[in-house]
């Protein structure tokens, strides 16, 4: 065996994967500033804007986490910006590759591989060595292959499963190291952005591969969830903490945690009416965009009636609307609103209207925010209600639901979407209580209605407790719902005791006090 044919020489022992981009630069590659999208979109945008040309990154995870899935993705982004790219494995056959990856049909011929797994033959034809250990007989032919691949394809991507092999090829963890740092010299010189995973463990941990890496991404993989993270992106910022991963029949897809303030748009602070004129009375005009009003009640008062009300005025100005129902059957919403002279098929048809019934535990809270985001950004919806806070924490997978809640509300706000919270209280009379979710502080405005029991008639009132952005109406009025449309009376100046349901008519000489 002749050993001076080994292109990773003992001395780049002393440049770590850094060194080995600035001499890239001087050779005139891209600067390293230049951005390469993973192909995972959400992925991206927690890398601000995806990983950092001709640098070395570290995907850690368990089996089935989704390493090789990234890496076909990382691949085929390239492959469709006209780029070489390359996927050296050293454990999964070719074949098997090719025949899992059915998502990436489309481009698999524009992509190369190297296969340097074991075929059968190995185990049938396994030799003994008697002067030289087995590491270093295998350890020279697959880095001869390597090199002569990267040479001759000179690729801008290099996807490699998995770089823990390569610690089996060395006699040392001194050695495995030198090796390792001297191959990503090599291939970041050759003006390739790597991509490699590591098949850690308790027993054969990778903390070397971290310290070597420009970057380490983490897989994470439950039977409840799957989930992305990074803990070290040199040169750039990224988005901390644990992001919802999901694989599915077209690959991966990331839905980063929410961050509000990072999300603004200029809007006008406009006061948007009912269309009820005593309604828009008690609210001095009626709620502003950018805010947020909790319409809270009992059961079967008419909160979301209330809620669809702004939505068909906003509807005759020709703005979009969105109602995302927890609890209620679709087409059950849809004939109560059309039995209330609200035309909720005609606004749909025109397209000013979205009802969305989202099914138990399908999504995630970070899931669910992307599916709003969209129906914001790329719909252009200005009113978005939610029915209701309990079906939402009910129907959404996953813990702090409160806390997702809060910041996919802020994040509305700051896109001068006007918010509709449908708040059901358990309580049909009895003392009034706002919320069960301790959610009453998030509000803007806090509007209410109530059961009251008349001569034996179950009838409604409505109020507001809170409007922070101006005065509003300190009455409480009865209120109507029929085949016309929402009524609201006069003042309701004779009873007493409506928050409290202790109700007590006033007579004349209370009046008059």
């Amino acid at each position: 065996m002749n050993r001076s044919k080994n292109r990773f020489p003992d001395e780049t022992l002393s440049f770590a994967t850094s060194a080995g981009i600035e001499s890239a630069s001087r050779q005139g590659l891209p600067s390293t500033t230049s951005r390469l999208s993973t192909g995972v979109t959400g992925f991206d945008e927690i890398l601000d804007g995806g990983l950092v040309a001709h640098r070395a990154y570290l995907l850690r995870g368990g089996p089935g986490s989704g390493k090789t899935t990234l890496g076909m993705h990382f691949l085929a982004a390239g492959v469709e910006r006209g780029e070489t790219c390359l996927f050296i494995t050293m454990g999964e056959p070719e074949a098997e590759i090719r025949q899992n990856a059915q998502a990436f049909t489309s481009i698999l011929d524009k992509m190369h591989f190297l296969d340097l797994s074991p075929s059968a033959s190995f185990f049938t034809e396994m030799q003994s060595y008697d002067i030289f250990s087995p590491a270093e007989v295998e350890r020279e032919p697959i880095t001869q292959r390597i090199m002569s691949s990267v040479e001759e394809l000179r690729p801008q991507r290099v996807f490699l499963d998995a770089m823990t092999q390569f610690r089996f090829l060395n006699p040392d963890d001194f050695q495995f190291r030198k090796q390792v740092l001297s191959f990503l010299r090599f291939l970041v010189e050759q003006g390739a952005t790597v991509l490699f995973t590591s098949e850690g463990s308790v027993s054969s941990p990778d903390d070397d591969l971290q310290f070597m890496s420009d970057g380490v991404i983490h897989l994470h993989f439950s039977p409840e969830s799957r989930a992305i993270s990074v803990s070290k992106f040199r040169g750039s910022d990224f988005q901390a903490g644990s992001h919802v991963m999901r694989l599915t029949d077209t690959g991966m897809r990331v839905f980063p945690r929410l961050l509000p303030q990072m999300h603004t748009q200029s809007f006008v602070q406009e006061k948007i009416s009912s269309g009820v004129p005593e309604i828009d009375e008690l609210l001095h005009g009626g709620i502003e965009r950018g805010t947020i009003s909790m319409i809270t009640g009992p059961t079967g008062v008419g909160k979301t009636t209330l809620g669809l009300q702004f939505m068909k005025e906003a509807a005759g100005r020709g703005e979009r609307s969105v109602v995302y129902t927890f609890e209620e059957i679709k087409e059950t919403l849809l004939n109560r609103c059309e039995a209330v002279n609200i035309p909720v098929r005609t606004m749909q048809e025109r397209g000013i209207l979205s009802v969305i019934q989202v099914e138990p535990l399908r999504f995630t809270p970070d899931e669910f925010a992307r599916v709003v985001r969209q129906e914001v950004e790329q719909q252009g919806s200005r009113i978005v209600m939610i029915d209701s806070i309990s079906g939402y924490s009910l129907s959404l997978k996953g813990h702090d639901l409160v806390e997702h809640l809060h910041a996919l509300c802020k994040y509305l706000q700051n896109m001068g979407i006007a918010v509709l919270l449908i708040n059901e209280v358990t309580s049909v009379a009895g003392e009034f209580k706002v919320t069960e979710f301790g959610l009453s502080y998030l509000a803007d405005n806090i509007i209410f209605l109530r059961y009251l029991e008349l001569k034996g008639e179950m009838r409604r009132a409505i109020g507001v407790l809170k409007k922070r952005l101006s005065n509003f109406e300190r009455t409480i009025r009865e209120i109507e719902i029929s085949r016309y449309g929402i009524k609201v009376g006069k003042p309701l100046t004779d009873i007493q005791g409506i928050l409290t349901g202790d109700l007590r008519f006033m007579g004349q000489s209370d009046r008059e006090s």
